[in-house]
């Protein structure tokens, strides 16, 4: 197993949970944290076969991640800030695509960067002590990793624009009322719940999974239609041995054997 500086990487029975390892920054997301993500996520995908979901939570049971590491920001000027928003983008973008379920387990604050890199998450679990927030505004900044587009798609328009506008932070009933989180859990059943979501996804066609995350992403995607990357991924399940399997299972009453093929 891989170690890191600023995450720490568990990996147990097709489970692998990344925690943002920075508990005295509140987990703060560093340059360098998101490089580890990045590489953390390549890692798994790339070496890891039987890999059935990806947990990201924060140490601690006081913060997810309490925004991005400010202390630099005042030396950053344009072209500083304009590449540190691409770095987060661009890896919060490839947690989004990832071709198994990645679940936010929200234990705490997560506010600016933190709440952005939980909403890159196919899912979002949170503890009823978790606190949400886009507190951009009030550091003179516009958000940098994408809560001014992800966050619309989960809660409105209208509740998105009052949430950047007024920095407001709400708590973890509230964001499941907004359709924010999927589900509010106790804090010490937070990580056991999320990996019981993963283990029953796990017991479905990973080649069926992994094209509905691509579909769904496809809706949001300008450059994409997602109505025919569904009617594409349609026929390619339909050609699959996944499909024989399923169908077989089904009819033989019997629970299916699914390779991802």
């Amino acid at each position: 197993m891989q170690e890191y500086k600023n995450i720490r990487l568990e990996r147990e029975e097709g489970i692998a949970t990344i925690f943002l390892n920075r508990p005295k920054a509140l987990n703060a997301l560093s340059p360098e944290l998101i490089d580890e993500l990045d590489n953390a996520l390549a890692y798994l995908l790339n070496l890891d076969k039987t890999l059935h979901g990806i947990i990201l939570t924060g140490e601690g049971d006081r913060a997810f991640a309490a925004g991005a590491d400010i202390k630099n920001f005042p030396h950053l000027a344009k072209e500083g800030g304009v590449e540190l928003a691409r770095q987060g983008v661009e890896v919060f973008g490839r947690f989004e695509k990832a071709p198994v379920p990645v679940i936010a387990a929200i234990n705490g604050f997560a506010l600016g960067g933190g709440l952005e890199l939980a909403m890159a998450c196919h899912l979002r679990i949170a503890s009823e002590n978790a606190r949400f927030g886009q507190p951009e505004a009030k550091l003179g900044l516009t958000p940098g990793y994408s809560a001014t587009q992800r966050l619309a798609r989960y809660v409105g328009k209208a509740q998105a624009m009052y949430l950047l506008l007024t920095c407001e932070m709400i708590d973890a009933e509230k964001a499941q009322q907004l359709g924010l989180v999927n589900e509010v859990v106790k804090q010490e059943e937070l990580l056991d719940r999320a990996k019981s979501i993963i283990q029953t996804v796990s017991k479905m066609a990973p080649l069926a999974i992994k094209e509905i995350i691509h579909c769904v992403n496809a809706y949001y995607d300008p450059e994409l239609d997602g109505f025919e990357e569904e009617i594409q991924a349609f026929g390619r399940c339909m050609g699959s041995e996944d499909l024989q399997e399923g169908v077989s299972a089904f009819v033989e009453k019997r629970s299916a054997n699914f390779k991802g093929q």
